[in-house]
């Protein structure tokens, strides 16, 4: 593949993704929510939910959401070593974009349908159960397509940290465009209609179909004299496993995405319930993140990744941790500022948190890229996909469906199950090795 070199047009690279993140945030933390009505105060109904009621059974509806989870996560493996060892005239990475991307779009499009308006049946549970499988499936295939070329489309340590900061930087513009603007919009629009209006930013996903230059995949295949090489699914998962770093790194990962994804995944309910302005809060958390992400990245080059990390985690943990104190405060201006405040020390760790999604496993696969001559890029994001999507669906499928169905009083826990999440994750990065801990770290 074709270097690409120079930061617009890596930063422009980073920028791709944003569209399909931006559906995918959508589905996670307001489609799927507003199949049921329960959890909501009375006030949002007509904006927040598709028709005011339930329309799934929320027990069946908790085994969907998990199954599609943790089949998201599954499914990124056989996928990954689809794009790694794709053959086709025009490359891997594009033609696996492209057939993950329509069958999303397809996906996203049918989840706005209503088949039963009357109420919960098992007839919607099932019409959405299986519609979510298959956009977490297509997404997976996209996004793991997309990220694989992260590894591949640069040279240094230093351009994938480039590429996985801008990127980061990018997932806070959409999460405000979710969490602010999208929000705003709900005080007047349905969510329907607004899920359709986000719609056309999926087209930031055709970016990489012309900045990449791929050789055709049937040509390298045959050229011999290669010494990177693409291997098949099992030998590409037994690569992976091997690599003990990376392994301890997903342990560290799946808690903190945990606490991470039951935060987004419950945002809008849990400010409904604790009445606490959501947009003021959200502003606070995301505006600050480019001075957040600048410091981030110091820490790294001074201390390491180790050092840097972990200040993130604590500090996002203090954020929730406050954050779930104040909302148990009476209402009032005092509580509005507080709130703000809680929202600016989780911005000093929001950004970093992203990033590492990013940076690790494409640092790691280039890693063993260069020691073995293996090419499986993808697969690194693919197994960091299955642990994430595990996290997520006891996160958003199994704590936070019992959260809503127990009331408004459980729903105000949310941010302390966050903290607690994030705790664990800081208390296990004390058994990653110190090839990762000091990673970044400049020597004198």
């Amino acid at each position: 593949m074709q270097k690409i070199s120079g930061k617009p047009k890596l930063m422009l690279y980073a920028f791709s993704g944003m569209g399909v993140n931006m559906l995918n945030l959508m589905m996670g933390s307001y489609l799927c929510s507003a199949l049921i009505a329960s959890g909501f105060v009375e006030k949002v109904l007509p904006f927040q939910t598709y028709v005011g009621k339930d329309l799934v059974i929320a027990g069946v509806w908790a085994v969907f959401s998990l199954v599609a989870r943790i089949l998201d996560g599954i499914i990124d493996v056989p996928m990954a070593s689809f794009t790694d060892q794709l053959k086709t005239r025009w490359g891997r990475r594009r033609p696996s974009i492209v057939i993950g991307l329509v069958p999303m779009i397809i996906a996203y499009l049918l989840f706005l349908v209503v088949p039963n308006p009357g109420g919960a049946t098992l007839l919607n549970t099932i019409y959405y159960g299986v519609l979510l499988c298959i956009f977490y499936s297509f997404y997976t295939l996209t996004m793991v397509s997309y990220y694989a070329t992260y590894t591949e489309i640069v040279e240094t340590e230093q351009e994938r940290s480039l590429i996985s900061n801008t990127k980061s930087f990018f997932d806070i513009v959409y999460f405000i465009l979710g969490y602010v603007v999208v929000r705003m919009m709900l005080n007047n629009m349905n969510i329907r209609l607004v899920a359709l209006i986000v719609l056309p930013l999926v087209a930031t996903m055709l970016i990489p179909l012309f900045m990449i230059k791929e050789e055709s995949s049937l040509e390298s295949d045959r050229n011999k004299s290669n010494a990177k090489r693409s291997v098949g699914l099992f030998e590409s998962l037994r690569h992976t496993a091997k690599n003990r770093t990376f392994i301890l790194w997903m342990i560290v990962y799946a808690f903190m995405t945990f606490g991470v994804q039951l935060f987004l995944g419950g945002i809008n309910e849990y400010f409904a319930a604790v009445g606490m302005n959501m947009m003021l809060v959200m502003i606070a958390a995301f505006a600050p993140v480019p001075f957040a992400l600048i410091l981030y990245n110091k820490f790294i080059r001074r201390y390491g990744f180790g050092f840097a990390f972990r200040y993130t985690l604590i500090t996002y943990t203090l954020g929730m941790a406050a954050m779930f104190i104040v909302g148990k405060l009476a209402d009032g201006s005092a509580k509005t500022v507080l709130a703000i405040i809680t929202g600016l020390i989780s911005s000093l760790a929001i950004g970093s948190l992203f990033a590492v999604a990013y940076s690790i496993p494409s640092q790691l696969a280039a890693e063993e890229e260069e020691r073995s001559g293996v090419a499986n890029s993808a697969m690194y994001f693919a197994v960091q996909g299955l642990f994430a999507g595990v996290a997520s669906g006891i996160a958003t499928g199994v704590v936070l469906t019992a959260l809503k169905k127990a009331g408004v009083e459980a729903v105000s826990y949310t941010t302390l199950i966050c903290a607690i999440g994030t705790a664990v994750a800081f208390a296990l990065t004390f058994i990653l090795p110190k090839s990762l801990i000091n990673m970044g770290r400049k020597t004198k």
